[in-house]
């Protein structure tokens, strides 16, 4: 089964349709996601505006851009450590 992705806008359209009072297992079904699902996703963008989950997604490709080169550096760092420990 192809999984669904939805973006900031749609979540937040979705969370915004629960706090106005619709039931969670109608939401669910509705929209062709699980209750798990939705509160996931309150647990994430619950009480953001679409700008903000946009700004979240970004920062968090941002860190994981930072953490690769952070690894790499650490990398580059030990297999030198390792090359000048040896004698010669």
């Amino acid at each position: 089964m192809k999984r669904a992705r939805f973006t900031e806008e749609q979540i937040i359209g979705v969370l915004r349709e629960h706090e106005a009072g619709a039931k969670t297992a109608d939401l669910a079904r509705k929209h062709g996601v699980s209750e798990a699902t939705l509160y996931n996703w309150k647990a994430k963008f619950g009480g953001m505006d679409v700008s903000e989950a946009k700004r979240l997604k970004q920062l968090e490709a941002e860190n994981a851009k930072l953490k690769k080169l952070l690894a790499e550096q650490m990398l580059d760092a030990a297999a030198l450590r390792e090359l000048l420990s040896k004698k010669w």
